[in-house]
């Protein structure tokens, strides 16, 4: 009999144990990222793709030293949030190890090489467009309510963090890809622009309507001075004009499109993040920053080492740390840490309503 009581207790201690497991600690907050290969951190060397960073140098600053599937020396953005938030960063959607515990802290559904729009890099064949996140996004949540119930998926999605990269790609891998684009022969900048920014708002609309109630929104950055666009469209180092005026035109009107989001929705759950001037800040004065060259990628060759993809023939920089740019258009882990301290600590010039500093302090009250 004591020996039938003593198994009980045991089992009893251990379905305690696996229930601990499962349920999100009070202090934990899941993380859910989206967009681009600003954000990847792996989906695509799960698919056949072109859009991979699965080679040597990529990771080369990485605590494994291996490539990851980012596409950076080191951490990226999502990486540098996550180690603020003392968690470990959300793992891709697509890696067979996203599974108990590890889907409670979040996922990364992010995928190299997509846009706002389903044509945008079409040349790249099998990515995650972002309709398709949004639906692996409701897989997530069937998923998440198998281990611990509705209830308590609803209130893990509702308390997430959640981060979206979109844009870029619509501009570089889009309308100006090739002369005389689809696009460009469909709309004028300013139209494309104004088009783009509604399918945003429905993208957004749809990750409010499916339990996303804190959503960091980055705007591009300043796409006609990564080095890939030097190397093609400027003569003298200067940044190239086209694609300046695109972002110019684009990052005030989605702050303006998110601002009226969340006036429909009745609270502040989109915040824009001004990437643009987050790297314009290093861009403009790399050395005030400690970089050597903002105009020259650490990897890649050509001129500015800004022509093709970084492989392990490319040129590569001994000191990563002195480059504000990875390779021809993705920035180093340094310039990254720049960036996500912006995103923490951000005056309203760089955050707007606030930053994550302050939404995490009065998310912590609620």
């Amino acid at each position: 009999m004591p020996t039938s009581v003593t198994n009980l207790a045991l089992l009893g201690f251990c379905i305690l144990q696996v229930m601990s497991l499962l349920v999100p600690q009070a202090n934990a907050r899941a993380f859910l990222v989206f967009g681009d290969s600003l954000v990847d951190n792996g989906n695509n060397d799960f698919l056949a793709t072109t859009a991979r960073a699965d080679n040597y140098p990529y990771g080369i600053d990485f605590p494994t030293h291996r490539p990851t599937g980012r596409f950076s020396n080191g951490l990226n953005i999502p990486d540098l949030i996550s180690e603020h938030l003392g968690q470990e960063s959300p793992m891709p959607y697509l890696s067979p190890m996203l599974k108990k515990d590890k889907l409670l802290r979040g996922a990364n559904f992010a995928s190299a090489g997509i846009g706002i729009l389903n044509d945008t890099g079409i040349q790249f064949l099998n990515i995650i467009r972002i309709t398709k996140q949004l639906e692996y996004f409701e897989q997530y949540k069937v998923r998440v309510s198998g281990l611990v119930g509705e209830e308590e998926m609803n209130r893990l999605v509702n308390g997430a963090l959640v981060l979206i990269t979109l844009g870029g790609n619509d501009f570089v891998n889009n309308y100006y890809l090739v002369p005389f684009s689809a696009r460009s022969r469909q709309f004028s900048l300013p139209d494309y622009v104004v088009f783009i920014i509604s399918e945003y708002r429905k993208v957004l609309r749809k990750m409010y309507d499916l339990g996303a109630r804190r959503v960091l929104v980055t705007g591009t950055g300043p796409m006609g001075c990564v080095p890939a666009e030097l190397a093609q469209r400027s003569r003298n180092g200067e940044c190239a004009t086209e694609l300046q005026r695109a972002a110019s035109l684009f990052n005030p009107q989605l702050v303006q499109m998110i601002t009226d989001l969340n006036n429909e929705v009745g609270s502040s759950a989109f915040i824009a993040a001004n990437t643009q001037q987050m790297h314009m800040d290093f861009i403009s004065d790399p050395q005030a920053y400690g970089f050597v060259t903002s105009k020259v990628a650490c990897c890649g060759q050509g001129p500015y080492n800004g022509i093709g993809l970084c492989t392990p023939l490319s040129n590569l920089c001994p000191n990563r740390d002195l480059f504000a740019f990875w390779d021809p258009f993705h920035p180093s882990e340094k310039a990254s840490r720049i960036i996500a301290q912006q995103i923490l600590n951000g005056s309203p010039e760089y955050m707007h309503p606030m930053n994550l500093s302050t939404i995490l302090t009065v998310d912590s009250m609620t």
